[in-house]
């Protein structure tokens, strides 16, 4: 099986972006991702677990669907806000938009999941990005 962690940052406004460079806002998002995915990471080296990170910047739904398609992963894992179905709903959650974008299973860590569901939780907790663990089956 290989694991792919994914974190997505949400891009600055034009008017910010444009008075700082391209090196700096790279660096900022690259360690907010580092942030995030800190937790997840430190769970799976623990057990040995190997995994690649990747970092996008853009639309959360769309950035998660693409990346597991580009990397033909077989099922995505994300981390969800401690909200019930109908509230995830109205608001336009990120999962309700991955589950619409996507025909990759896709699976919403709750709060009756155990040690790794904690972990991603934490790792999708900052406003303004996602956290997805993909992974593909080898054969």
């Amino acid at each position: 099986m290989e694991i792919h962690l994914l974190n997505v940052q949400m891009p600055f406004n034009r008017d910010i972006a444009r008075f700082v460079s391209r090196k700096s806002l790279h660096d900022y998002h690259r360690d907010q991702a580092e942030k995030a995915l800190r937790p997840v990471r430190q769970m799976l080296d623990g057990f040995g677990i190997p995994y690649s990170v990747h970092v996008e910047v853009g639309d959360r739904a769309k950035s998660i669907t693409d990346t597991a398609r580009r990397l033909r992963c077989d099922r995505i894992v994300m981390s969800t806000a401690r909200k019930n179905s109908l509230t995830r709903l109205v608001e336009n959650s990120v999962t309700n938009k991955v589950l619409e974008l996507t025909d990759v299973p896709g699976r919403s860590n709750s709060r009756r999941c155990g040690l790794e569901a904690r972990a991603l939780r934490r790792a999708g907790r900052n406003r303004g990005c996602a956290a997805a663990a993909l992974y593909t089956v080898l054969e």
